[in-house]
């Protein structure tokens, strides 16, 4: 097998742009799922997508399809990629990967049962850009990190109907937005030690805006701002006893950063070159594992997807942010 058959679940804002990056970067996408059959004709018109089905059981029933990538909104991310992975498919799930830690867990048995790669799609991880200061990091040029900080912060429709302020979707900045320094906090720091959250709620009870500080191994402090009500500079440094990394503006997509010196000289600079969004990166280390025979790589394993999500649970249990799901299934 020289590439995977890709399929993708859903066909929102976010399946548009990954199928774009799909097709700049030559993989096979040979099949897209809707919940009608107008969606997913359109949607296979748009990027030249061979098979469109007019359900996600067809999709993955699918035999020409080996990997799904599932785009629903955050409470159908369980359903979706459990109906692909009972069907003999490889998943790659957006992030946040579920809605909560016990939904996650029962993704990564079901992966693991079945022999199956389960991943999210924390798309930021793979560019280019954040594997190059992995590597800065790794051979000590910061010296000892002793704090990290990020903010995602965006100005979004505060319309109470709109999906991020419908907390029975999974509304609120936490999942959409927050995942990517909390994750970028994980991805250098590892797991918090202690968290301290709070939050300002909206007039739905999503979240709007949420502030975290963390401490890690050896006393390491991180800070994170998340907002759907306000666009802050969306920007990122690691600083280290030794040196500094500043990542620009926007951070968490194709971008710039500069290693810099205790006494503010440059050390590195570096600047993204990057065809499309950058999605594909994920992909092509998602092939990369299914080729390998790995069920999940080292950049982010499917434990440490399934850790962050407890992350943002006791994040949402200090804002007092619960979804209508969790109250249903407590009865």
């Amino acid at each position: 097998m020289t590439g995977l058959r890709w399929g993708i679940l859903a066909t929102g804002g976010i399946a548009h742009s990954f199928a774009s990056d799909l097709r700049t970067a030559g993989l096979d996408l040979v099949a897209v799922g809707s919940r009608s059959q107008a969606s997913a004709d359109a949607f296979a018109a748009e990027f030249s997508i061979p098979r469109a089905h007019a359900s996600y059981e067809a999709l993955v029933a699918d035999p020409d399809v080996d990997i799904i990538y599932v785009s629903t909104p955050h409470p159908m991310h369980h359903a979706g990629a459990k109906l692909a992975l009972e069907n003999g498919k490889h998943v790659l799930v957006e992030k946040a990967f579920t809605l909560n830690q016990s939904e996650a867990e029962d993704l990564q048995r079901i992966a693991s049962e079945r022999g199956l790669l389960a991943m999210e799609a924390m798309w930021t991880r793979y560019l280019p850009h954040m594997v190059r200061i992995r590597e800065i990091i790794a051979a000590g040029a910061l010296g000892e990190i002793r704090a990290v900080s990020a903010d995602h912060t965006q100005l979004l429709p505060s319309d109470p109907t709109h999906r991020l302020n419908a907390l029975e979707l999974g509304g609120g900045a936490l999942l959409d937005l927050g995942i990517y320094p909390v994750s970028f906090i994980w991805d250098i720091l590892g797991a918090p030690e202690t968290i301290q959250a709070t939050a300002r709620l909206g007039e739905t009870g999503a979240d709007a805006e949420v502030a975290t500080i963390m401490t890690h191994a050896g006393g390491a402090l991180s800070t994170s701002l998340s907002s759907s009500r306000a666009a802050g500079p969306n920007v990122a440094a690691i600083i280290g006893t030794d040196a500094r990394i500043e990542i620009d503006r926007v951070w968490y997509v194709p971008t710039s950063f500069r290693v810099v010196a205790p006494d503010g000289s440059i050390r590195e600079e570096y600047v993204s070159e990057v065809d499309g969004r950058g999605m594909q990166y994920q992909a092509l280390a998602a092939e990369r594992l299914v080729r390998a025979g790995l069920l999940e790589g080292d950049i982010l394993p499917l434990a440490e997807s399934v850790a962050i999500m407890g992350t943002l649970d006791e994040i949402r249990a200090q804002i007092g942010v619960r979804y209508p799901s969790e109250e249903r299934a407590d009865g």
